[in-house]
């Protein structure tokens, strides 16, 4: 390797080791705020904490590894270009694709490592992370419940005024909101004096024991005017038990990534066998619903031996009038009901068919992501490369603004495709390199300008056009002045 090699890769890794280390510390902190509810307040030591930041650090990779090869690049051929190291190699016959050809071979080596990394230790920890979860809450039932406040656990809204006992199991002071079926106001509330935790590591039911309390219910009379009375049950219990389940521990909102979601804990071999299992439920579930409306609604297949002599009935043009009116009555009720049924079926198996085809969308959107990670870290590196050998600025300065700017653009195009193409809007593999396909033009254009010494736009070419137009006018309005 030639000391000028051994200059560049040195002067790069320096600046990508650094970059990628304040990256990952700031989403880890990221992360840290995501899950806050679950770690503060939970009675939690030290090294349950530690654990849950290692099993959920892989998962912060994808983001952090693009945009370090990106502002690295810019930072790196921006100093060499601030300091005129660029003007010396080039004086010296070295032109930016021979600069580039050490860092191109280690970015190679590096998207190898990414996509090892997303196909084998990021399943392993998102896996690990899900189970590390239901663990504690097994092993540590209180956890899900902080004093002083409402604790949001599955079907049921509880808060205790204390805890106590060595993992925090015997509660006193609980009040229970049991939260409705449908929307509106709380149904029922259970207040104890106090109450106990009990969980077994082999079960996933969470056991909670409550002693000397009572219940209000709200009642919905089915008569109208009687539900301005508001009434209602009280009842007083000595000991009354709720079972929860762990499960519901687990689950975050639609607005964060899915933790239960299967699909992150696959490698590329798994999700394909997956994605032919999905595929074929999904295609059974069809032709099963088809053979089943058609039944429902009267068709049906013909015999195959069927008689060309026979001689077809004539039928009146309306039918009801060989039917009485009760008769007739009767027909159309069957009908109309027959309808509605089949209309309400039509629709909850269109919805279920839509599910199906999400999950397996986003199954498929898994799968590509971990070949998209390999070619963001090329793409990054093309665009970084030669925009900051254009702008000539290193530091942190002008650098940062452009890197984060160009890595907004990728991960917001990145998020709307993967979104729209869980709901069908586009294909799943559009929709995961859609962000890829897009900068990739300016990936080659930058590429293509700093290796032909142009700035980063050709204003030449905006304003000769404009300044020959106005000469052109002056010529023709004002010929004295101009011969003068």
């Amino acid at each position: 390797m030639k000391i000028l090699d051994k200059y560049l890769l040195k002067t790069f890794l320096i600046t990508f080791t650094t970059v990628f280390v304040i990256l990952f510390f700031i989403f880890i902190l990221q992360t840290v705020w995501l899950f806050i509810s679950e770690l503060a307040g939970k009675d939690l030591d030290l090294l349950l904490v530690v654990k849950f930041l290692l099993f959920s650090m892989p998962r912060i990779i994808p983001l952090v590894l693009p945009l370090s090869v990106l502002l690295a690049s810019i930072m790196t051929f921006g100093n060499l270009a601030e300091n005129y190291e660029f003007a010396a190699m080039k004086s010296s016959g070295i032109s930016l694709q021979r600069a580039m050809r050490v860092l191109i071979v280690f970015i190679c080596i590096l998207s190898i490592v990414a996509f090892w990394f997303a196909n084998n230790v990021i399943p392993y920890a998102e896996y690990k992370f899900v189970n590390f979860r239901k663990n504690i809450a097994q092993a540590k039932p209180a956890m899900a419940i902080a004093e002083g406040q409402f604790n949001d656990v599955g079907f049921y809204n509880i808060k205790v005024v204390k805890k106590s006992g060595e993992n925090g199991n015997h509660l006193t002071g609980v009040t229970i909101h049991e939260k409705p079926n449908n929307m509106g106001e709380n149904k029922t509330v259970i207040k104890a004096k106090d109450g106990e935790l009990i969980s077994n590591e082999k079960s996933s039911i969470l056991k909670l024991v409550l002693n000397d309390g009572y219940y209000y219910q709200d009642v919905t009379p089915k008569k109208y005017e009687e539900r301005a009375k508001l009434p209602f049950i009280k009842g007083a219990f000595k000991k009354h038990i709720i079972n929860i389940d762990l499960s519901e521990l687990n689950k975050v909102d639609d607005s964060k990534e899915s933790i239960n979601s299967t699909n992150g804990m696959l490698n590329v071999n798994e999700l394909r066998y997956t994605l032919d299992s999905l595929n074929k439920n999904l295609d059974n579930e069809i032709l099963s619903f088809s053979e089943n409306i058609n039944q429902r609604v009267g068709i049906r297949k013909p015999p195959t031996s069927v008689k060309k002599d026979f001689k077809k009935k004539e039928l009146p043009a309306n039918l009801l009038s060989l039917y009485n009116s009760k008769e007739k009555a009767d027909i159309l009720k069957m009908a109309a009901s027959n309808i509605t049924s089949n209309i309400y079926t039509i629709e909850t198996t269109q919805k279920d068919l839509k599910d199906k085809q999400r999950e397996i969308n986003k199954h498929m959107n898994a799968l590509y992501e971990k070949f998209v990670i390999t070619f963001a870290c090329f793409l990054m590196f093309f665009i970084g490369a030669p925009l900051g050998a254009i702008i000539r600025k290193g530091g942190l300065g002008l650098p940062i603004v452009f890197a984060v700017l160009i890595f907004i653009t990728f991960h917001f195009i990145n998020t709307f495709g993967k979104r729209l193409s869980q709901e069908g809007g586009m294909t799943p593999f559009m929709g995961s390199w859609m962000s890829s396909f897009i900068l990739s033009p300016l990936a080659i254009l930058l590429t293509y300008r700093a290796t032909n010494d142009n700035g980063l736009i050709n204003f030449d070419a905006i304003t000769t056009p404009i300044s020959l137009f106005f000469q052109k006018i002056s010529e023709r309005f004002f010929p004295a002045q101009n011969k003068e």
